[in-house]
């Protein structure tokens, strides 16, 4: 009876939503938005997303097409607002990050690097749907910004493109990284508007909302009607 259920749970996994567990599931989903990485969660070493270089001030960046244009739709408004922000570092391959890990532990330390860095294979640049951005004209990146016109800005306004700050004060316990007001993810407008209403650190979103899909999933295989 057990492995009837299991089964009945794995095929229903299969045509929930639309129609995949990728769909069910999407913080599973290398290729689509909602992809959680983490210290837990690693991307593939061989992951290599499409990107384009974004159109902006600053750095000569590239990250997904769809990020890009959210981003560029972002600076848009941003500047229509008389806030002028800057382009610092968006893709990175496996290797480069593999590079900037290295150098912070041999420059402070593994416990000190760990903090600020991601090791090689957990960083979201390597999706391609993150950007650190600073002011315009500068490239320095620093909890400071969150007190500045354009942190705040970003901070109020990111969700309505389509971006989270992905760091946010707080929550080093649950993300396994300091405040980075300046690192943003995109995700797409829906997710991003329910995180920014939440309130919640995007590790700590999924779970809630993967246990909501656990639960539909046993109530339909135990034929159990939900209240």
């Amino acid at each position: 009876m057990l492995l009837e259920k299991v089964v009945a749970i794995v095929a229903l996994s299969a045509t929930l939503m639309d129609g995949s567990m990728k769909a069910a599931l999407p913080d599973q989903n290398m290729d689509g938005t909602a992809f959680l990485v983490n210290r837990q969660h690693a991307v593939s070493k061989y992951f290599e997303p499409d990107t384009r270089k974004v159109n902006g001030p600053g750095m000569s960046q590239a990250m997904r097409p769809d990020a890009a244009q959210a981003l560029e739709e972002m600076f848009a408004a941003a500047r229509e607002d008389g806030i002028n922000l800057s382009i610092v570092s968006g893709y990175r391959s496996y290797s480069k990050q593999s590079t900037i890990y290295s150098r912070k532990k041999a420059e402070q330390g593994q416990e000190a690097a760990d903090r600020i860095s991601a090791r090689p294979g957990t960083s979201e640049h390597q999706l391609g749907l993150a950007m650190d951005l600073a002011k315009k004209g500068s490239t320095q990146l620093n909890t400071a910004f969150g007190k500045t016109d354009e942190g705040k800005w970003v901070s109020a306004h990111a969700h309505e493109y389509g971006f989270i700050v992905r760091y946010p004060e707080g929550s080093e316990d649950v993300t396994g990284y300091m405040y980075e007001p300046w690192h943003v993810r995109y995700v797409g407008k829906a997710l991003a508007k329910e995180l920014y209403e939440s309130g919640l650190p995007m590790e700590t979103f999924l779970s809630g909302y993967k246990l909501e899909v656990y639960d539909y999933l046993i109530h339909q295989a135990t034929n159990e009607v939900l209240p």
